[in-house]
């Protein structure tokens, strides 16, 4: 089974590009849901003890974790120690569940791979990319979103031309929809089919 890594900056197509993989079959675990879910479960009461004031309901809100993270370097390691060793919990199970499924071909995407070292637990990379302007434009489009907070994140990403030059793969999302369909079918064709050639 191949484990393949799917990641990109903020804005550049990586969610639509996973649920793309999803449409055709192939299992995906999305680093984003499992917070989502774990924020709801598992990590509220671990965040709220060391972030209080941060979890409403037993679910923590993410605004105010936010709030409390941004531009504080040493609040932001103490969550990712809160959070990276559950969220690596969950994905290993995952590819252990879909490996004894005999699935040929699984997804993990992982928005920070590589600043996160995640490219260790994948066989290969690919990254979505589309043009800068492009991009800014999309991310400036989400409710919430500011111009600093834009820059705060992308102050914290691998810039996108150092992620391409490290990829095995990079799908190109500046066109329509139906163009990036394209190429991730092509690529979906390719592993699945060296896959078969390697069983």
């Amino acid at each position: 089974m191949m484990v393949l890594g799917l990641t990109g900056s903020i804005g550049m197509g990586k969610s639509t590009a996973a649920d793309m993989f999803a449409e055709r079959g192939i299992p995906v675990i999305s680093a984003d849901q499992i917070v989502h879910d774990l924020y709801a479960g598992e990590a509220a009461p671990l965040i709220e003890a060391q972030f209080p004031g941060t979890v409403q309901d037993n679910v923590v809100d993410r605004q105010r974790l936010s709030a409390a993270v941004l531009n504080n370097e040493a609040a932001f390691k103490k969550l990712e120690s809160i959070v990276h060793p559950l969220v690596e919990k969950n994905r290993a199970q995952f590819v252990d569940r879909q490996r004894q499924a005999g699935a040929p071909l699984v997804v993990l995407d992982i928005p920070l791979l590589f600043e996160g070292k995640g490219e260790q637990a994948v066989d290969k990379v690919v990254v979505v990319s589309c043009a800068p302007d492009m991009q800014r434009e999309r991310v400036l489009r989400r409710p919430g979103m500011t111009e600093e907070k834009f820059e705060a994140i992308l102050a914290r990403q691998v810039p996108d031309e150092e992620k391409r030059a490290r990829a095995d793969f990079v799908i190109d999302t500046s066109g329509p929809f139906d163009e990036t369909r394209e190429q991730i079918n092509a690529l979906v064709d390719r592993l699945i089919g060296e896959e078969s050639g390697n069983a």
